[in-house]
C-alpha cells in the first residue's frame, strides 16, 4: 500500500479549490434566450387558448350529441314497447273473439243435430 504524505501545501491548495468548488454552486448559471420578441410569445399563448377553447366546446358538443342520441334511442324503445303491448293486445283479442266465434259456432252446430 501506498501511503499519502501530504504536506502544507498540498493542503492549502485543496482547501483552495474546495472553495472554490463551493462558490460555483452559487454563480448564476447561464440561460438559455427566448430570440422571439414578447409580441409573438402572446400570440403562441392566445392560440393555444383558442385551441384549448375549441377543444372544450368540440368536447362538449359531443357530449350533447351522445346525450341527444341517448334520449333518442330510449324514446324509440319506449315506443317499440307500447307497440309490442299494443299487438299483444290485438293478438289476445283476436284469439279471444276467434274462440267466441267457434264456441258459437259449436252451438248453433249442436242445436241443428
Amino acid at each position: 500500500m501506498k501511503t499519502l504524505k501530504t504536506g502544507f501545501d498540498d493542503r492549502l491548495t485543496a482547501a483552495a479549490e474546495a472553495k472554490k468548488a463551493m462558490l460555483a454552486k452559487f454563480k448564476p448559471k447561464p440561460m438559455v434566450t427566448d430570440d422571439r420578441s414578447p409580441a409573438e410569445r402572446a400570440a403562441e399563448r392566445e392560440a393555444a387558448r383558442e385551441a384549448a377553447r375549441l377543444a372544450r366546446v368540440a368536447e362538449k358538443e359531443a357530449a350533447r350529441q351522445a346525450a341527444l342520441a341517448a334520449e333518442a334511442e330510449r324514446i324509440a324503445n319506449a315506443v317499440n314497447a307500447e307497440e309490442a303491448m299494443l299487438e299483444a293486445k290485438r293478438a289476445e283479442r283476436k284469439e279471444r273473439k276467434a274462440a267466441a266465434k267457434a264456441e258459437a259456432r259449436a252451438k248453433r252446430e249442436a242445436r241443428r243435430r
